[in-house]
Order: C-alpha cells, then structure tokens, then sequence
C-alpha cells in the first residue's frame, strides 16, 4: 500500500530527508474506511476546511462552519453535508461537480486532535436530503477513500465561545450578513432565498464599504 499513495515527487524529499521508511510505517494509519473513533470525532465537529480543486487543477481551500454535528455519517464510507448560503461564486460546490475529489480537514482546536479524510464527492439538490439541513441550498455526499489522524503538535489551543448568528435555525431562518447590504452590490445580489431576511429587516440599512470594512475589523459581520 506505502508503494501506491506516494507520488514520486513525495518519495524524492521522503528520501532527502531520510523518512522513506517512517512514511511507509505511517501509510498503516490510513484506512479506507472510518473507525467509531473517527465518526463520533467527526460528528462532534461544528466546522471544517474543505479543499477542492477545479477542472485546470487550481486547487482552493474553503472554511465549512454548521451547528455541532451538521457533518452527517451515515455510514463508514459515507460523508454528507450541507451547502448554505455563500457568496454566489459556487467555487467549492463547483470545483466538486468538475473533478469530484475533495480534502476535509476536521480540527478540535480545545484539545487539541485532528482528521483528515480524503474522498469523491457529488453534490446533490435531492429534497429529501435538503430536509435534513434547513436552509441549505444543496448537499454533498463523500464517499471515503482515506481516513487519517494528524500530529496534533503545531495546532495553537484555542477555545470555542459560540455558535454563528449565521448559522440557519430548525426552520431554515438566517439573518442576512453585512456584505449583502453594501450598497454597490445591491444590483448584483440574486432574489433573496426563502427564510431570510430581507436587507432592511431590524433595523439594518443598507451600508458602504467603508461601514462593511468597520464592523469586519469589530467582528460584527
């Protein structure tokens, strides 16, 4: 197995740096599928960075935050979660659709403990899985092809104070961010989807960049 997941641009620095034999010793922790340890760390996430890459090979790497447990198991080889409401360029969700292959990162910045899980996606818009996820405009499901934990050594500890404003209620319902009131986007923004709130709504104008960059730096965006 060690011989087929190194490319040889990997082996040539494995074997500069003398750690061909502790790679190959390593490549026992991957696994085609995920143990009970892994789904139970996954299912406790409340985000991850999901890295996609798009049909001329230019990669991209994308913060993906839920409530705790947004991140579906259903099974040892299967992944799902939810698309929400984004900045309207799909890059992620249409880098899947062009080469499939995507990277999920799952961090516990607390703990600290980190996974990385490898597979092939597709993105679906099937109802029945959109109801699991209010307010997601899509799904994706990932298929596993390796799963493997991570020295943890250079992740700085930080601990967890709330969930997103952001993120949809039971009833698909999301205040509408900051960057969707500036006002030079006002006639670019798509109609506003189901169960959000229109820009105006309690009490928020419509605002300018300036006043966007301002409540970025506050942390009220």
């Amino acid at each position: 197995m060690s011989q087929e997941i190194y490319t040889a641009a990997q082996r040539e620095f494995q074997d500069s740096f003398d750690s061909r034999r502790l790679a190959d010793a390593l490549s026992m922790i991957r696994t085609a599928e995920l143990d009970d340890h892994q789904r139970g760390f996954i299912t406790s996430r409340d985000f991850f960075f999901l890295a996609t890459v798009d049909s001329g090979g230019m990669p991209t790497v994308s913060y993906k935050g839920g409530a705790p447990g947004f991140i579906a198991v259903d099974d040892a080889t299967t992944l799902i979660f939810p698309s929400y409401d984004g900045n309207g360029m799909f890059l992620s969700i249409g880098n899947i659709a062009d080469t499939a292959a995507i990277g999920m990162l799952f961090i516990d910045f607390e703990t600290p403990n980190r996974l990385r899980v490898q597979a092939t996606a597709t993105v679906s818009d099937d109802p029945a899985l959109l109801q699991r996820w209010p307010g997601a405009d899509l799904v994706v499901r990932a298929e596993v092809t390796a799963a493997f934990g991570n020295c943890a050594r250079y992740i700085h500890p930080h601990s967890r104070v709330a969930t997103s404003k952001y993120v949809p209620d039971d009833d698909g319902n999301a205040p509408v961010p900051s960057w969707k009131r500036i006002d030079l986007l006002q006639g670019s923004l798509p109609a506003d989807p189901p169960g959000t709130q229109p820009p105006g709504d309690a009490g928020d104008d419509i605002i300018d960049i300036e006043e966007y960059q301002r409540r970025v730096d506050a942390g009220d965006s």
